[in-house]
């Protein structure tokens, strides 16, 4: 199925094809802060309907994960980063995308806290 997604302000937004099997609520210092809750899927699947530099960045910790953000409203709407493996990934906040019933959505509790 095909998604759209964006911020609030749609200054950031972006689409991609998937299935929604669960979501992952992370406690890391910054997932715990923003509440979103994260979809992974390939980077290259994630195709953005606006500028790249239309959302900001921020790295912590490690600098390894790019946290994109929209600079105008603040919206935390995707990340990107690399898997285990090394290939490229995009989690998506599913909390940005447009029509999702996020009450039929399991979430998977994740100890980013731990790492």
């Amino acid at each position: 199925m095909k998604y759209k997604a964006s911020c609030h302000c749609g200054q950031v937004a972006f689409e991609f094809e998937g299935e929604f099997k669960e979501a992952l609520a992370c406690n890391c210092s910054m997932c715990q802060r923003r509440g979103s809750l994260l979809w992974f899927l390939p980077r290259e699947q994630l195709q953005l309907l606006t500028p790249e530099d239309a959302a900001a960045r921020y790295t912590f910790n490690k600098h390894v994960i790019q946290h994109r953000f929209c600079p105008r409203c603040g919206i935390h709407a995707y990340g990107e980063g690399q898997d285990p493996k090394g290939q490229q990934v995009a989690a998506v906040n599913v909390r940005c995308v447009e029509g999702l019933d996020l009450d039929a959505l399991p979430i998977h509790h994740f100890d980013g806290s731990a790492l």
